[in-house]
């Protein structure tokens, strides 16, 4: 009988210690090695599989195999993947209760039994009857649509050997466990288990599989995060829940961009796909406010039109507050630096607010320009022209530097109505048509905006 050891093991990198620590000896993070038990055999070579007959040969001479992607036809998802799921591959979701991962997986699941075959749905959660119920609300029921309600993973997966299923969508990774591990459904090591059993069947079946996974309160995914290292493709589910619109986001992906989002509407059949994102972000825009600017980003291969709003205020404290939803703070104070130092805004008697109207999050540096122009209509009081849209890159000196895909972008901006891009100077030589708002310094971009005097 094998007996059991007691090891610590590192929430975020998954390295073990015979004993506690404060700090992770691996990664350096506080506080997160928790206590596990695992069995050892007495003779680990008898753990040791056959060889798997592999030979070391030149990566020329290796043939390459083309499998065709499953492509669902929820055009805003398979964007997101990549062009849609790839056999044997493995994609986990993750997002906050009642965001809405069950509804879009119900739908998944009946998108790819339709076009592919048969879709096993493990459920961990909840019972046969509500995800039933469910897919009834959604008309989502499909014959080719299995469904278990299991939380025990090898006996799943022991069924599931029998048939040759397409996809395969395990609801939650958290929720199930490993007869082979010896702790509780949830820990680092039944997460870890029970990810490598799907990605091992997944790559031996060649069916896609997906794995839902819970996140903490810091909207992190739970568990150790070598299961994101695991997985082929990480997406985020993200929204308000007491909205109606979503998004999700790819962070990881071996088989495409990791900047592509999708944004959808939950209505009563379930979530309908947003083909025209730009829309989405600007149908609520005040007119002629101040502190509004609008730019264009790229997410991934698709530019995206944003109102960018700035608060400024009088502090009542010694140093002033500078928030930033939606857009990196350090790249915040970089720009209200360089506005105070080149234009002398008096920025730092000034609380300064930023957000990215309808819950995106940007890192594109393109918008730095629109985000220290929506600073500067603030402090002003005065609004930005309604059919200028900003783009650029700001510089530590102050000069605005180029962009990529700038035809694209402005193709975009002019389908909106924005028919004065203001862009970097640079950019100008390689477009074939000249732009009069075309600048290479924050001191000519606000003189245009009529926002530095």
């Amino acid at each position: 009988m094998a007996k059991t050891k007691t090891i610590f093991v590192c929430n975020e990198c998954g390295a073990s210690s015979v004993r506690w620590m404060g700090r992770c000896p691996a990664c350096g993070e506080w506080n997160t090695l928790v206590e596990e038990k695992t069995a050892v055999e007495a003779s680990p070579k008898d753990k040791r599989g056959p060889a798997r007959g592999g030979k070391i040969q030149p990566i020329t001479h290796i043939e390459e195999e083309k499998l065709p992607r499953m492509v669902l036809d929820m055009e805003e998802f398979d964007n997101v993947l990549g062009g849609g799921l790839v056999p044997g591959s493995s994609v986990l979701l993750g997002g906050e209760p009642g965001i809405g991962k069950s509804t879009l997986l119900m739908q998944t699941a009946a998108a790819a039994a339709k076009k592919y075959g048969k879709v096993l749905y493990i459920t961990g959660e909840e019972s046969a009857a509500q995800v039933k119920l469910r897919a009834t609300r959604l008309d989502a029921a499909d014959e080719n649509v299995f469904l278990i309600s299991e939380t025990n993973l090898n006996a799943a997966l022991e069924m599931a050997e029998k048939e040759d299923f397409k996809l395969i969508i395990l609801d939650s990774v958290q929720a199930v466990f490993c007869e082979n591990t010896e702790s509780a459904a949830g820990s680092v090591s039944q997460v870890r288990a029970s990810a490598a059993a799907m990605i091992e069947f997944a790559r031996r079946s060649n069916a896609a599989v997906i794995l839902v996974g819970h996140v903490t309160k810091e909207g992190m995914l739970a568990g150790p995060r070598v299961l994101e290292h695991m997985v082929d493709a990480v997406l985020y589910f993200e929204g308000e829940r007491s909205t109606s619109f979503r998004i999700l986001r790819a962070v990881k992906n071996r088989f495409g961009s990791t900047n592509e989002i999708a944004v959808f509407e939950m209505a009563e059949k379930g979530l309908l796909p947003l083909s025209e994102p730009s829309g989405f972000f600007l149908s609520h825009r005040p007119a002629d406010a101040p502190g509004s600017a609008v730019t264009c980003v790229m997410q991934g291969t698709r530019p995206v039109l944003l109102e960018v709003q700035a608060l400024t205020s009088p502090t009542s404290f010694g140093n002033p507050r500078r928030l930033a939803a939606g857009y990196d703070y350090n790249r915040l104070l970089i720009i209200i630096a360089v506005l105070e130092r080149k234009l002398h805004l008096p920025l730092s008697s000034q609380d300064v607010y930023i957000n990215m109207a309808g819950g995106m999050r940007v890192d594109d540096p393109a918008c730095d320009l629109a985000v220290a122009a929506a600073i500067a209509s603030s402090v002003k009081g005065m609004p930005i022209e309604k059919e200028i849209v900003i783009m650029g890159e700001l510089g530590l000196l102050g000069e605005i530097r180029g962009i990529s895909q700038d035809s694209r972008r402005i193709k975009e901006a002019a389908r909106f109505g924005f028919t004065k891009p203001m862009l970097p100077f640079s950019n100008q030589k390689n477009l074939k048509e000249n732009f009069p708002l075309a600048v290479a310094d924050i001191e000519k971009a606000l003189f245009y905006l009529g926002l530095n005097g």
